[in-house]
């Protein structure tokens, strides 16, 4: 999801300017319904939806017009199709409560991406997070719900605030267990709150105190 597409119109296909147009996705179990908006006469431009999956959907062109029933002015197939954001998305969802996984991806750390990087990462793995099916167990600490707060280990949280991904630290806080972990210690001693006041990201520091 969250690519432009663009809409040719043909010659027909121009109408007046009240008419408003509309895409209709239709998956195997997910429908989308995105709005458009004129570039030039015979141009439409709109933003892919996030899926659930990785599949070739339906997709319907509706025109409406107040008065006017809704009308199917064209359909076409779009393919949705799995990339490295949503890769990473499912790694780390897996990685919940796997120490030996958690403490790998630090190595992200060592290497400090640009500020650019980490902001386009942020935004486009937790577009993929969200649109993940997570069992309905899933929880930010892992499935060993019996660990108890005072044990050190590494947490999805520890990992998202580490790198500075406001997007993401706020998608794992709605979560199952996202709560709990900003007051687990890792090995270093170290919460997801006093990593973000440590590194100075003050965004985050407050999204973690609020």
């Amino acid at each position: 999801g969250d690519s432009v597409i663009t809409v040719q119109l043909t010659e027909e296909d121009k109408v007046e300017e009240d008419v408003v147009f509309y895409l209709v996705f239709t998956g195997s179990t997910v429908q989308h319904c995105t709005s458009t908006r004129k570039i030039n006469p015979g141009s439409l431009e709109t933003i892919s939806p996030g899926h659930d999956c990785c599949e070739t959907v339906k997709v319907a062109l509706c025109a409406s017009r107040e008065g006017h029933p809704v009308l199917v002015v064209a359909e076409e197939s779009f393919q949705f199709i799995q990339d490295e954001a949503y890769d990473a998305a499912q790694f780390l969802a897996n990685c919940a409560g796997n120490q030996q996984a958690l403490n790998f991806t630090r190595f992200l750390d060592r290497s400090r991406p640009p500020a650019a990087d980490v902001d386009f990462l942020d935004e486009k793995v937790a577009l993929a997070f969200r649109h993940l099916k997570l069992p309905e167990e899933w929880n930010v600490l892992g499935a060993d719900q019996s660990l108890t707060e005072n044990i050190p280990r590494e947490t999805l949280m520890h990992f998202a605030v580490r790198l500075g991904l406001l997007r993401l630290t706020w998608f794992l806080l709605q979560q199952p267990g996202g709560r709990g972990a900003l007051s687990i210690h890792n090995n270093e001693g170290a919460t997801p709150v006093s990593l973000a006041l440590e590194r100075g990201y003050q965004k985050l520091h407050q999204l973690l105190t609020e």
